[in-house]
């Protein structure tokens, strides 16, 4: 089974659970968020990033409800390794660094964190909350791609959205497959 068969099947038979304190499922906040990508006319390596960038919540095993227990499961960390190998580093940075970018966000732009969603206010505190002066220096200095980074979260933030209809995870298929490493 290749990476894209992997993908494809995990978001189709395993992202059916909902999505930690939302209202849409793993697999439909995944496909919004590549959804939104696509329209705004992001190349394809972004949009493959928007699909992926919560696939570690899939692979972890340890349930979308970790974080009433006060756990962390780093689905940023555990997503980008798996990937690793497979995709350039472009979209592994982008998986990797999409926690961050919200803590990011919610140090440098006014009025974010207060729109952010009661579960990522929630997912922020155990991530390690907004950044500081020190941390923001260091995340534009010694990350190349923490701005496609921040714009994956944003569409992160607006991919929740009950019942709205996107393209199905198939329809990613090509798109994955043209972004592939070849090995």
């Amino acid at each position: 089974m290749t990476i894209v068969d992997q993908i494809i099947d995990l978001l189709s038979n395993h992202g059916g659970d909902l999505y930690f304190g939302e209202q849409v499922t793993e697999a439909e906040h995944a496909l919004q968020c590549a959804h939104l990508a696509s329209q705004s006319g992001a190349e394809p390596n972004i949009v493959a990033a928007a699909l992926l960038h919560d696939i570690g919540h899939l692979l972890h095993g340890l349930g979308e409800n970790i974080a009433n227990h006060n756990i962390d499961g780093k689905h940023e960390d555990v997503g980008s390794v798996w990937l690793q190998g497979h995709f350039p580093q472009l979209i592994l940075d982008c998986v990797r660094l999409h926690v961050d970018a919200k803590r990011y966000l919610t140090a440098t732009e006014p009025g974010y964190l207060e729109d952010l969603s009661l579960a990522s206010k929630k997912s922020l505190e155990l991530q390690g909350g907004p950044f500081s002066p020190q941390e923001i220096t260091e995340f534009e200095a010694n990350e190349p791609f923490y701005k496609e980074a921040v714009q994956i979260r944003r569409w992160d933030d607006e991919a929740k959205v009950v019942g709205l209809k996107v393209p199905p995870v198939e329809r990613y298929r090509e798109l994955l497959e043209s972004v592939v490493i070849s090995k």
